[in-house]
């Protein structure tokens, strides 16, 4: 199966309905995205593909032939900065599906409001209940990207 990870052609030797998540975990090395529920309900395995945030622990990886998939190893760390600054992250186990949520809306809006922001973060889960602080990181991105 042939794709594009992070800008990068790759070709892997999987059945093909084995889930993107597990590929990129264990056959590439790229371990940012976590597996949470495994049915693509809270957002911890969120993934980029052809720029749309998509659960990559249910999504089998024919999905993506021919597609381009971007990890949170492979984004320009301007989201991450802001969640930095405002301290948004606390144990950080979902941070990586919140980034690649926060960076598909960014670039689909680079204006959001608060509401649009929220409702892009609606299918992230969030244990520690840093969603407000998220919010505000998110804002900040998209004020400094501007």
């Amino acid at each position: 199966m042939k794709f594009v990870v992070n800008g990068r052609p790759v070709e892997v030797k999987a059945n093909e309905n084995t889930p993107l998540l597990y590929v990129l975990r264990n056959d590439l090395g790229l371990v940012g995205s976590r597996f949470g529920c495994g049915s693509g309900q809270c957002g911890a395995c969120f993934v980029l593909v052809d720029g749309r945030a998509m659960a990559s622990c249910d999504l089998p990886v024919s999905f993506v032939a021919g597609k381009s998939v971007t990890t949170v190893e492979g984004l320009n760390g301007k989201v991450q900065e802001a969640l930095i600054a405002e301290q948004a992250a606390q144990c950080g186990y979902c941070m990586s599906g919140i980034i690649i949520s926060a960076t598909a809306l960014l670039a689909r809006n680079s204006s959001p409001s608060e509401k649009e922001v929220r409702e892009a973060l609606d299918k992230n889960l969030c244990r520690c209940g840093s969603h407000n602080r998220v919010v505000r990181a998110v804002m900040r991105a998209s004020r400094e990207q501007a």
